[in-house]
């Protein structure tokens, strides 16, 4: 049986997280390494160290061209890779990929995608990358991508163009209420939650029809334990739903009616979104982000390399 040959190194690169695959001529994966070496760590131990480390351990030959998304562009990273503004087209973003300099190899670090607007100034740093992979899938036309996460992104695609996009801090505002305010006593040890929950549903459709009640239905949390009987579990429902639904509303404020939905997302929270999607009436096609982003990297490293 024939060994399969390497063609290139793919790697997504976070703030506390890291991903690498070793590609092969076929464009399967012939290996893969996940660590918890994101930009945080590789800022104090070296970008350069903790890339090799995993190349020797997936025994990537010696001048095998690696292919980086994420936070290691960033200005904190191992080199900047800077920004293209939008509206940009997804096809362009191999071509301003970043080469790092002094290495032997070619290791190159894709950009992010800024907006600048000065009513509504956004960035994203890896997204992008899960947008290219996601793209034939995706096809022509106008499209509305989310990508749940600490800080979801929200995409409006035309004609393979990213037209422009919105971030909400849905993720970290969930956080920051749950432990920090009142509401930390109405939600106090409930567990996981799940899409499924009545009083989580009700919310996002509460939220979607009215957005502008937002801070009135958070504090409904801590009213409904005090005199409704709500439980631990079905306040923390309420909340998430109530925060979500507000991101879907702002969302699709921003696009005309109709327009088809696409998640981008791997795990539980995709089941939370998914549901919350349709809550509001909405049956979004579903990507898995892991595949997203490596379809992504493939499409940078055949644009570059011509692999």
């Amino acid at each position: 049986m024939t060994t399969p040959e390497p063609a290139y190194v793919a790697v997504d690169w976070g703030t506390s997280s890291f991903r690498l695959w070793l590609i092969g001529k076929d464009g399967d994966v012939l290996a893969e390494r996940r660590s918890g070496e994101g930009m945080t760590t590789a800022a104090r131990t070296g970008f350069a160290e903790v890339l090799q480390s995993h190349l020797a351990a997936v025994s990537a030959p010696a001048g095998l061209p690696v292919l980086i998304c994420g936070m290691a562009g960033a200005k904190q990273g191992w080199v900047e890779a800077g920004y293209l503004d939008t509206p940009a087209a997804l096809a362009d973003i191999p071509a301003a990929a970043v080469r790092i300099p002094g290495a032997s190899a070619d290791i190159r670090i894709l950009p992010g995608l800024a907006q600048r607007d000065a009513a509504a100034p956004d960035v994203m740093r890896g997204e992008e990358t899960q947008l290219l992979g996601a793209a034939a899938t995706l096809g022509e036309g106008d499209h509305l991508v989310c990508m749940p996460g600490t800080h979801s992104k929200w995409v409006r695609l035309s004609g393979g163009k990213v037209a422009g996009f919105s971030t909400f801090m849905t993720g970290e505002l969930f956080e920051a209420i749950a432990r920090n305010t009142i509401l930390s006593h109405a939600i106090a040890e409930a567990g996981a939650i799940a899409g499924d929950n009545a009083a989580f549903r009700a919310a996002v459709v509460r939220m979607v029809a009215n957005p502008a009640l937002a801070t009135s239905q958070i504090f409904s949390v801590r009213a409904g334990s005090l005199i409704a009987g709500l439980s631990p579990v079905d306040a923390k429902a309420r909340l998430s739903g109530t925060l979500i639904g507000l991101e879907i509303a702002g969302a699709l404020s921003l696009v005309a009616e109709g327009t088809p939905v696409t998640l981008v997302v791997s795990g539980g929270l995709g089941a939370l979104y998914k549901d919350a999607l349709a809550a509001a009436g909405i049956a979004p096609t579903v990507i898995d982000a892991d595949t997203a982003v490596r379809d992504g990297l493939a499409a940078g490293a055949k644009a570059l390399w011509s692999l």
